[in-house]
């Protein structure tokens, strides 16, 4: 048995080608390791360790979340705006990374709703959409006269709705409104500490009437038992068009059958590691593929523009901008997950995509040597792909290769990230 599927690897493999405190890139020239691992596979070793290894299977036929998209916070109050060079970077997927979320702040004052505009407006130029979350309620509508902590008075509900349909009007409309950010956790800054009870409440009297759809109740940790007291109000529930969270100190899980898009709104690594620190991107690359894997619809991240972030303070894209890349640039809104073996080899993390005839992997190595990979599709025709690749020292690098009879066989960089397009 060893020996035929030995066998039968080796041929697939003719056809490869080649807490939450914060604390200026060209693709440089490979090294010799990556190029080889570039180079059409061999039949020699690798081959052999490969039969041992797992086959990565895609089932096109089989349909499962549809993406929303993948992106990152502009709050220009506390941050300051993108530029429109930075807009460029940001959005743009030929020139960019590709991002097709922007995620903004509800301002607790009218006078500021206009200063979000812009960079929304650039963000659907591309194809994207925009999210927005507040995480106050004007002083005046709350319990304790102050933009920090407390909850919203119950005789402000249509008073707020209106607030957050305003914004909405102003800023030339929203994909989804979220009322409040992060009920669940305490802070001494701009927040509101409500219960789960509390923000089914008012979506229930009110969610209709915020100006676009509802997406809640957006704890601070996924939490699911706080999700699921929310999704117990009924009417809640039917006013809700997305269920969303943040995962500080989570990792990404299947919610279960929750009855709405699973979205993660907010999320950040590490504040006190560069954005350029390869180690630090690929535990974003892993936790993408991981969210994605759970079924969930949108990844967002913490501030576009960071040390720590996609986007460096003088707009150069960072290493966890070129990781994000590999998503948003070549997944874009739309597009189905699929049916595949996520982790079919050790170290070796794959997720796929369709839009059309189109077929997308995105496939994180985190092995610290060059891995070999054998791959099976069905439902779906392909020709080829064109390979996008980033390593330590390369980034979004391209090459191409055909195939032909359902399978393939290709060798992954070391300690990378590639995503393959078909044509």
């Amino acid at each position: 048995m060893k020996k035929t599927l030995l066998c039968a690897l080796a041929s697939a493999l003719l056809f490869a080608g080649c807490s939450k405190n914060e604390i200026n890139t060209s693709d440089p020239k490979l090294t010799q390791q990556t190029l080889a691992a570039m180079k059409p596979d061999s039949l020699g070793g690798a081959t052999a360790a490969l039969a041992v290894q797992g086959i990565a299977q895609i089932d096109a036929s089989t349909v499962q979340q549809t993406i929303k998209g993948f992106g990152g916070a502009n709050i220009v109050a506390w941050t300051g705006d993108l530029t429109s060079t930075q807009r460029n970077t940001a959005f743009s997927p030929t020139s960019g990374i590709g991002l097709s979320i922007v995620r903004v702040r509800v301002p607790n004052s009218s006078s500021e709703f206009a200063a979000e505009k812009a960079t929304i407006d650039a963000c659907k130029s591309f194809g994207g959409s925009a999210i927005a979350s507040a995480w106050s309620a004007p002083a005046s509508m709350k319990t304790n006269g102050s933009i920090v902590g407390g909850k919203i008075k119950t005789a402000s509900y249509a008073s707020y709705a209106a607030h957050l349909s305003a914004f909405n009007t102003a800023v030339g409309g929203l994909a989804a409104i979220s009322p409040t950010n992060e009920p669940d956790y305490k802070v001494n800054y701009e927040s509101m500490e409500l219960t789960a009870p509390e923000v089914a409440d008012f979506v229930a009297a009110q969610g209709s009437n915020c100006g676009a759809p509802i997406m809640a109740p957006e704890p601070f940790q996924m939490n699911q038992t706080y999700i699921n007291t929310y999704l117990s109000n009924a009417t809640a529930k039917s006013k809700t068009s997305f269920v969303c969270g943040h995962i500080y100190g989570k990792t990404p899980y299947n919610l279960g059958n929750v009855g709405k898009p699973v979205w993660m709104t907010e999320h950040y690594t590490n504040s006190n590691i560069s954005g350029d620190d390869w180690s630090n991107a690929m535990t974003a690359a892993k936790e993408i593929h991981d969210c994605m894997n759970s079924g969930w619809s949108a990844y967002v991240w913490w501030y576009i523009r960071r040390s720590y972030g996609p986007i460096s303070e003088s707009g150069n894209i960072q290493k966890v901008g070129y990781i994000m890349a590999h998503y948003a640039r070549y997944v874009r809104p739309g597009y189905t997950k699929i049916s595949c073996t996520s982790n079919p080899s050790t170290g070796v993390y794959v997720t796929a995509y369709k839009s059309g005839t189109k077929l997308v992997l995105v496939i994180v190595n985190q092995n610290p040597s060059v891995t070999n990979q054998t791959f099976s599709y069905s439902g779906i025709t392909v020709g080829g792909f064109n390979r996008y690749f980033t390593t330590s020292s390369a980034n979004l690098s391209s090459n191409n290769f055909a195939v032909s009879g359902g399978s393939f066989g290709i060798n992954l960089a070391a300690s990378s990230v590639t995503t393959l397009v078909s044509y």
